[in-house]
């Protein structure tokens, strides 16, 4: 009677947790090995050397990139982007990479050349205007990223609060959408854009929360307390302060 019951026991352990374990050993599988990803020998002298500018391998851990996901490059000019998300998200992935019709150009032909890359075999390129980003059939996305480009939509000519509203449409419920940009003073708001290219940080969170995304992280991995945040991000006297903002659609 005692092995009868205490087989039964050992049946009920494994069906109960075995699952649960089985996840767990795959959320540990799917996590690309991002620092392999980065030294893959087909990548550019050019793009390791942005690597030194800001290393990608937090900010891919934070975003959670993973095989397999759906995701939108906004404003991603020529390309860096992408392609780091395209190998992440090899294989069973495949990234859109939007960019404004009227990209100057230099990052056109820079874009048009990484294209033709088998890195690049798993990109989509989207060229749409910022407020309209995606065409209607394209949705339930894994991930939005926009890197760096969020302050331009403050001096072109972009609904911002349409565009954030089609963001968020296109995600599926839980996906998310990660946000970098260079950090302006408290107070300047969105008026610093084209200048000194920079935006503040709780003007673009409260425009991106009013479009219905919730706040969830913030990474500073990519801060710098030396910046004094008055010249323009192009021309770094200092290294620049970058924040980074993580948002959620609901469930």
């Amino acid at each position: 009677m005692f092995m009868e019951c205490a087989r039964f026991i050992a049946i009920v352990v494994v069906c109960v947790f075995a699952p649960f374990a089985a996840l767990a050993e795959s959320a540990t599988q799917s996590t690309p090995d991002y620092a392999a990803l980065l030294a893959a020998p087909d990548r550019s002298d050019a793009d390791r050397q942005a690597d030194k500018r800001r290393d990608p391998r937090p900010f891919l851990t934070f975003a959670g990139v993973r095989p397999g996901m759906k995701v939108l490059d906004m404003g991603a000019g020529s390309g860096y982007s992408t392609e780091l998300l395209a190998r992440a998200v090899a294989p069973g992935g495949i990234v859109y990479s939007q960019n404004s019709p009227d990209l100057p150009e230099r990052p056109k032909t820079a874009f048009e050349a990484r294209l033709k890359t088998p890195a690049m075999k798993d990109v989509k390129v989207e060229l749409r205007p910022f407020d309209d980003p995606l065409p209607g059939d394209i949705h339930d996305l894994d991930l939005i990223t926009f890197l760096f480009f969020y302050h331009d939509t403050t001096y072109m000519n972009v609904d911002r609060a349409a565009m954030n509203r089609k963001l968020l449409a296109a995600l599926k419920p839980g996906g998310y959408l990660v946000i970098a940009d260079h950090s302006a003073l408290p107070g300047q708001g969105a008026t610093v854009g084209k200048t000194l290219h920079r935006i503040e940080e709780n003007t673009l969170r409260q425009e991106i929360e009013a479009a219905g995304f919730r706040f969830v992280a913030e990474g500073n991995f990519w801060r710098s307390p030396s910046d004094t945040h008055d010249f323009p991000s192009y021309r770094p006297i200092v290294p620049v302060d970058n924040f980074v903002l993580k948002f959620q659609k609901p469930m």
